[in-house]
């Protein structure tokens, strides 16, 4: 797709897309994020932000939010085995 993206293994948890980023979240997440900091985090349009797919509005995120999204989103990916616990 040309565009840069963040693996766990062969998962994609986020890509960079123009100016912004995207988390891959569960829907709960989300809506966590989105009502956290919603200048930083938004849907993304359709039916990928229905399933929690969450741009990173970049030029206005600070390193906690987008730390704190990445790890949620790589959270959700790595192998169960894996997991930080």
């Amino acid at each position: 797709m040309n565009h840069p993206d963040f693996r766990v293994g062969r998962r994609i948890f986020a890509t960079l897309w123009k100016e912004n980023g995207v988390v891959l979240v569960r829907p709960d997440q989300q809506s966590f994020l989105v009502k956290s900091n919603p200048r930083v985090f938004s849907p993304v349009k359709g039916g990928w932000g229905r399933k929690g797919s969450t741009t990173v509005h970049l030029e206005v995120a600070d390193e906690d939010s987008v730390r704190t999204a990445l790890s949620m989103a790589w959270q959700n990916k790595v192998p169960k085995g894996q997991r930080a616990g």
